[in-house]
Parts: structure tokens; sequence; C-alpha cells
């Protein structure tokens, strides 16, 4: 179970009683995360998710609160900060930022189509263009410097052939840095994963999770997301499902000339950001009750990333 942060329910209801939405009648820890406390909470007048900030100073908080308000502004499905009635949608429980938002309808996608693929793409489109002329800064605390940092010191904890896969992509990102971050940016979901993204069948209801959210390159959240849902069984890309999700974003926002450029050695620095975080869980997290993802996922997923057929479409 990934509560790190266990909520008893006199503690509970206490937090809730602000936000005027009736009785608790019920709530139950997520086991799915792997960073923040969450819970589903059951109240008289809905249902509702309550997070818990685990990682991260609180500072932060108010580029979440503020980017969530954005987008749901702008008509997306996205989950938002209640207010409760003094109109706070930052508040604290058990010594520890916490948020109450609504929770939206679907269910997860493990095993996309197309059709999954090119709403996500679209989707994804929308948000960077809701964002990118008023981009909301935050630097990401998992960005270059972090993968050159946290890579050098990680290489000695490493087999020889993970070492001889890693390097040559930290040696690229050193190398390509400066192009990297001049890339297009807005802001980024960063973390746009299958278990994040909701669906009612084909139509998608919901994209969850933005606690990973930054101002940045476009084109790294677009490597991000087409290295979980376009993934063939060994791996790697399945072009169907890639050239739909791209085709559908750039049908929207298209692709630069630079973009295209640098985008097999983006699908490469998006592998190693989470290869390296999940390396650095399974040590932190070693032998207690939280959910750890397979680092070895993101090390085969680099391995494939060496030789990339698929190209951007439509780039200018």
């Amino acid at each position: 179970m990934s509560v790190f942060t266990p909520v008893s329910r006199p503690e509970l209801e206490t937090f809730l009683a602000p936000y005027q939405l009736g009785r608790l009648l019920d709530f139950q820890g997520i086991a799915a995360g792997t960073e923040n406390s969450n819970f589903f909470v059951s109240m008289e007048q809905g249902e509702f998710v309550l997070t818990l900030i685990e990682r991260g100073p609180a500072e932060d908080m108010p580029f979440f609160i503020d980017l969530l308000d954005v987008l749901h502004q702008a008509d997306m499905p996205v989950p938002y900060a209640l207010r409760d009635r003094d109109g706070h949608g930052l508040r604290e429980l058990c010594g520890k930022p916490a948020l109450l938002q609504p929770r939206l309808n679907g269910k997860h996608v493990m095993a996309p189509n197309n059709q999954h693929c090119a709403q996500v793409g679209e989707l994804q489109a929308h948000i960077h263009l809701a964002t990118r002329e008023q981009i909301l800064e935050r630097k990401t605390d998992r960005g270059l410097d972090w993968m050159l940092e946290s890579g050098a010191e990680l290489l000695s904890h490493l087999s020889e052939q993970q070492q001889a896969l890693l390097q040559p992509t930290l040696a690229d990102i050193a190398a390509h840095k400066a192009q990297i971050l001049a890339l297009p940016r807005a802001n980024l979901h960063a973390d746009l994963f299958r278990d994040n993204v909701m669906f009612e069948g084909t139509h998608l209801t919901g994209l969850i999770d933005f606690y990973n959210a930054c101002s940045g390159p476009m084109l790294y959240d677009i490597a991000i997301t087409v290295n979980d849902w376009c993934l063939d069984e060994a791996a790697g890309i399945n072009l169907p499902r890639a050239q739909a999700l791209l085709g559908a974003y750039a049908a929207l926002r298209p692709f630069t000339a630079a973009e295209a450029e640098l985008w097999p050695l983006m699908l490469r620095v998006a592998c190693v950001r989470f290869w390296l975080s999940r390396l650095i869980a399974a040590e932190q997290f070693a032998g207690m009750d939280v959910t750890i993802h397979d680092p070895r996922e993101f090390e085969v997923r680099l391995a494939q990333r060496q030789h990339i057929d698929l190209k951007l479409p439509f780039a200018l």
C-alpha cells in the first residue's frame, strides 16, 4: 500500500468539515501511487480524491493548483483543488500539504489501441497550447542536471552492461543540453503514463497526477508519453500507435525542425529519467510496504531506443 502517511477517520472528518460536502461515508488508501499518499473519499455530496504531498517543497503547491485551474477553465478533463468555505485550496493534514479534488470517471487502459493513443496525443497538444503563451514557471527537480548528477552517482551501483547503456546517453545529454533547453516550451504533465489517464470505452474522461508537472520543452513531454503508450511486446515502439498519437498532436501543434532533429535523443532522455528515479526509489524503499515500479522496464526501453525508426510528422 503506497500510503506513506496514515490518516485516521477523526482526523479526516475534521479536515473535511470546512468543505461542507456532508458526512464522510467511507475512505480508503490508493495503492497505485509511488510518491504521494492518496485516498478515495466518499462524501454525501460525491466522490473525491485526497492527496497528501510527500515529496517536494510546499512552496511548489500553488503552482500545481494554478496549473490545474488553468486547464480546468479550458474545459480539459483534469482534477482541480476544491476550495473550503474560506476559499482555501491548499490546506494541511497530518503535517503535510493536502488537496481535495473531484474524482474523475473512467478506468485506466493498459492495452491501448490507435484510437486511445490519438486521444492522448490530442489532449497533450491542448495542454501545451493552453499554456505556451503564458507559461507557469516551475523547474522540475528531475531535469537534465538531476539526470547527469544522479546518473554519475548511480553508475557504481550498476553492472558493466548497464553502465555501457547509460553512459552514452548521459554524454549526449551533456553535449546537447543547451539545444534541448532551447526547444519550444510550455507547461508539461511530465508523467503522462497509462495509469494517469482514464477512459470510458474509447472516450478519454480524465488525466490525473500532475505532481511532476513543470515548465520545459514540449518534446520531452511527448517522448515520455510515447515511451509508455506506444510500446510493443519487446518494449520497442509500436509504429501505428505512435503515429496515431503524434499525428493527432501535430494536427494541433506542428513540430519544428529542431524538434525533429532531437527526437531520437529525447526518447532516450525520457527513458533515463524514469530508469534513474526508479533505481533510487528501489533503494530508498527496499523492504517497505510501498509500490515500487520495476527499474528494469526503462532499462529495457532505453536499450530499445538506441535505433529509432519513428520520425515526427509534419516537421516544419
